[in-house]
């Protein structure tokens, strides 16, 4: 019987795409769609990516019992 070394290095990329984002939040894209109110980072030509670093934020803000920050904002508009 062999051993055989496995060297597997997993990297958490810091923007990604909404699909990813949305995974990563632990919600379906649909949904994701409609409560996140984190906003895409435009990068070139068209391409928006999320900001691990923002939806750790919002997901923050929103544990500590803070209404999401647009929600906040209309409501005092009314």
């Amino acid at each position: 019987m062999t051993n055989t070394m496995l060297n597997i290095k997993v990297v958490q990329p810091r923007m990604m795409s909404i699909r990813q984002a949305a995974d990563y939040i632990g919600i379906p894209l649909k949904r994701f769609n409609r409560i996140c109110s984190v906003r895409p980072v435009a990068l070139s030509e068209g391409d928006e990516r999320y900001d691990i670093r923002d939806l750790d934020q919002w997901l923050d803000y929103l544990k500590q019992g803070h209404p999401d920050p647009d929600d906040e904002i209309v409501g005092r508009l009314g």
